[in-house]
């Protein structure tokens, strides 16, 4: 078979580099149009946080923030003991310079006498009609008596400068003191406030039960299992000592509705307290703990809006009830 020559084109097919530019071009367009249709180059999809995802981020911010708030109350305890010690010296200091300006004040007294009148009729009439030994007598006296102004001054005024120097030392104190509290305090405030910001990202999650109402709160994702749980043993007689499948106490409720969710409770009440995360009740979430009575000797799965699972009693099954009708110890989040 005869090929033609490598420099020449067959007739009629040149090609000229511009239209292979725009074949190319039309060729691009048409394979990146297929691949977004069939899905390829779309943007991948960012999940939203979970609720334990979002948990361990507020966990983070608290584990700054315990230590912030203690070395605060710590700054404070001490700038209430300082600042009653400075009050105390100030107290001291104010007869002391009392006594320094009455001692100073005769000191000066005595000397503007001198100083302006020169001596004193007593001391004149001295001079021209007492005996020496009188004079010489009643001028010692003056002059021990100028002495002891001095020395009285002195003593007042050394004891003064001591506590004034305390005194000097414990403003700078709390000086220091009052700026440490303002940081800690402006710290405290930011980690705070991205603790709420946190907590307002918290997702809202619907638990459908058959057996129990529909819960619409932030659930995270062991505490939609222990729900779930919980509600499909509704039902279930109460039996002492049981932690199921089929039957149940109180504890073993919520022993069994949390080993599926991965999470291991004692089967005792006070040990289920103790291995949970204190939460108050206005912050109380759907499947935390729920306990009863001083002795914490009642526990149920709480599903939000006042509303338990628990398995009450012998002669009463494992049911939904309102928290209200016993009285409320508190509240434990399993983790």
């Amino acid at each position: 078979m005869a090929t033609m020559p490598p420099h020449r084109h067959a007739p009629g097919r040149s090609v000229r580099p511009g239209g292979l530019r725009r074949a190319a071009h039309r060729l691009l367009t048409l394979v990146a149009a297929a691949a977004v249709g069939a899905g390829m180059l779309a943007a991948p999809a960012h999940a939203e946080p979970t609720v334990d995802e979002i948990e361990a981020q507020i966990d983070k911010q608290w584990e700054q923030l315990e230590p912030t708030i203690e070395q605060y109350n710590k700054v404070r305890a001490q700038l209430k003991v300082n600042r009653k010690k400075s009050a105390d010296l100030e107290k001291k200091i104010q007869p002391l310079a009392l006594q320094s300006e009455l001692a100073m004040s005769r000191v000066g007294d005595l000397a503007s006498r001198y100083y302006i009148e020169g001596p004193s009729q007593d001391i004149g009439a001295l001079l021209v009609s007492a005996k020496p030994s009188t004079l010489t007598e009643q001028l010692t006296m003056l002059d021990r008596l100028a002495k002891q102004e001095r020395k009285e001054l002195e003593g007042v005024l050394k004891v003064r400068a001591k506590f004034d120097s305390e005194k000097q030392k414990l403003d700078a104190l709390i000086a220091t003191q009052v700026k440490q509290q303002d940081e800690l305090a402006a710290k405290k405030k930011k980690i705070d406030a991205e603790i709420k910001r946190l907590e307002k990202t918290l997702p809202v999650t619907t638990v459908k039960t058959a057996a129990c109402p529909t819960v619409n709160g932030v659930v995270s994702a062991a505490a939609r299992t222990a729900i779930k749980t919980a509600c499909q043993q509704v039902g279930d007689p109460y039996v002492w000592g049981a932690t199921g499948p089929n039957s149940f106490d109180c504890s073993g409720l919520t022993q069994y509705a949390y080993k599926a969710a991965g999470i291991s409770l004692t089967h005792f009440t006070g040990a289920q307290w103790n291995e949970g995360k204190a939460v108050p009740r206005s912050e109380a979430r759907p499947g935390d703990l729920v306990f009863f009575f001083s002795d914490l000797h009642h526990v149920g799965l709480y599903l939000g809006n006042d509303k338990m699972v628990h398995a009450p009693r012998a002669g009463k099954p494992v049911q939904v009830a309102s928290i209200n009708n016993m009285p409320v110890a508190g509240f434990r989040r399993p983790s």
